[in-house]
């Protein structure tokens, strides 16, 4: 990336010498990162994110295919990037189905057979969830949609460089992405958009990307994403067979030390870097804070509403509102660096800080 910087400072729609050098990256970048998903390059738009990769999806179909109908279908657990978009298309006519999900935080297919009308233009289901790992059932529903009009789109964000992600054998319309998930540079992602689909843009003002997002390309983390998803793909056996022992090593001294936890979601169809856990008798913001004294970074939700003392909306939509679980407990997430001796460590401090809340 800085080595784009200084060297390929040039404005890729410019066609002087220059310009045409930092539109060779863009050009190679596409086509790296389509290759990761077996897109094609001209089907990858590129974003400042997983927000704008969701936005873009769901207003920008909402927007082109009104003429056909005003119903759309989403999960009560996906991201905030898609509940405030669709949220948002309701103020403006379009009707939302939000289904609910199960306890271990899965859509049931009779529920989303039975939402599907003749009018339902787009489905938006993430694939892998953020705050629990649940998987959706992605393909079983784009076989559904096979002889219907709706599109859909996932947002993959927390699945990329993790799970296998192939666009024609999930059979979606588009899929959402964001470089930062995978430790590539934050502001930057994509939005793979299927061929001959029509996508109204959020920006106006440019014919950057196909005339899909106005505004000048930003060079230097496309570059870095792209090198992102080389590393990515080269190691993501490694990782999730890695982050699968670090789930199995958190139980397994929790167990050791008598701890009383249950685990939210499921362990097997799960994303592998998820975990989330509850601790009875214990308070999310008491943990939190004690776990951050002793140096070990977890949330209790989405990074996204860090700060906010409202309940996930997706342990409440997975065990109602009055339930204990959404009062007592913690997302551990692994990433690039972490270690085995991290993971011990910070399970053998969690049953420590549990023990004396709980005493």
């Amino acid at each position: 990336m800085t080595t784009v910087m200084k060297e390929q400072f040039g404005n890729p729609s410019s066609i002087h010498s220059y310009g045409r050098a930092a539109r060779h990256i863009v050009d190679e970048s596409r086509t790296i990162i389509a290759k990761s998903i077996g897109a094609k390059p001209e089907e990858i738009v590129f974003t400042s994110g997983g927000t704008e990769s969701d936005n873009l999806a769901i207003v920008g179909i909402a927007k082109s295919y009104h003429h056909k109908g005003n119903h759309i279908i989403t999960t009560m657990i996906e991201h905030h990037a898609v509940l405030h978009a669709c949220k948002s298309l309701e103020k403006e006519g379009f009707e939302v189905t939000y289904l609910p999900v199960d306890e271990t935080g899965q859509i049931s297919m009779e529920d989303f057979k039975k939402a599907l009308r003749d009018e339902t233009i787009l489905v938006t289901i993430m694939y892998g969830n953020n705050e629990v790992g649940a998987i959706q059932p992605i393909n079983e529903i784009a076989k559904i949609l096979e002889n219907h009009q709706a599109k859909l789109h996932t947002d993959a964000v927390q699945a990329f460089g993790l799970m296998d992600l192939d666009v024609t054998l999930l059979g979606v319309d588009l899929l959402s992405v964001s470089a930062h998930k995978i430790n590539g540079p934050k502001g930057i992602g994509f939005l793979y958009v299927k061929q001959n689909i029509a996508l109204t843009p959020l920006s106006f003002g440019g014919e950057q990307e196909r005339k899909r997002r106005a505004g000048t390309e930003n060079v230097a983390s496309i570059a870095g994403f792209a090198k992102a998803v080389e590393i990515a793909s080269m190691e993501r056996t490694k990782k999730v067979n890695q982050f699968i022992e670090f789930k199995k090593l958190i139980l397994e001294v929790l167990q050791s030390k008598n701890i009383t936890f249950s685990v939210n979601g499921l362990l097997e169809n799960s994303l592998p870097h998820v975990l989330n856990l509850s601790f009875p008798g214990t308070d999310v913001e008491s943990m939190l804070v004690n776990l951050d004294m002793e140096g070990v970074a977890v949330s209790s939700g989405s990074a996204c509403t860090a700060g906010s003392i409202d309940p996930s909306h997706v342990l409440v939509a997975m065990f109602g509102q009055k339930s204990e679980r959404v009062r007592n407990s913690i997302r551990f997430s692994f990433g690039l660096y972490n270690t085995k001796e991290q993971v011990e460590n910070s399970a053998e401090i969690t049953a420590k800080i549990v023990s004396r809340l709980t005493r």
